[in-house]
């Protein structure tokens, strides 16, 4: 259970720093365009809100790449609080966004949540 826990953290880890790449370098791109189903207008005028959102993710990367190399007394609570911000982030996200968030991020985090939850012991 302790692996899948990491595993799962690890994996939403690598979910944030895709998102901070997108929203940070590649949000008024082709790529970004067509992500988010945009104009180049709209995307060019919500670049910098963009970036911060993309830097916000990327805190939340950092935080979950903390605890796979904490120490153990540390590891599970810092784990713990990590996917609870995606959770809650993904959920916010989901309702004043889109449905497409809950399952590239709340659903991710909250499964990451629940083992963790169960491996902590």
């Amino acid at each position: 259970m302790l692996v899948a826990s990491a595993a799962l953290a690890g994996l939403v880890a690598v979910l944030h720093v895709y998102f901070l790449v997108l929203e940070m370098f590649l949000w008024a791109t082709p790529y970004g365009l067509k992500t988010f189903k945009r104009t180049m207008a709209q995307q060019e005028e919500s670049k910098v809100l963009a970036a911060n959102q993309g830097l916000y993710n990327g805190f939340l990367a950092a935080g979950l790449v903390w605890s796979l190399v904490a120490g153990p007394e540390l590891a599970m609570p810092v784990r713990l609080f990590f996917l609870g911000c995606v959770l809650v982030a993904g959920l916010y996200g989901a309702a004043t966004v889109g449905r497409q968030i809950l399952f590239a991020q709340a659903i991710p985090a909250a499964i990451g949540l629940a083992v963790t939850w169960l491996a902590r012991g």
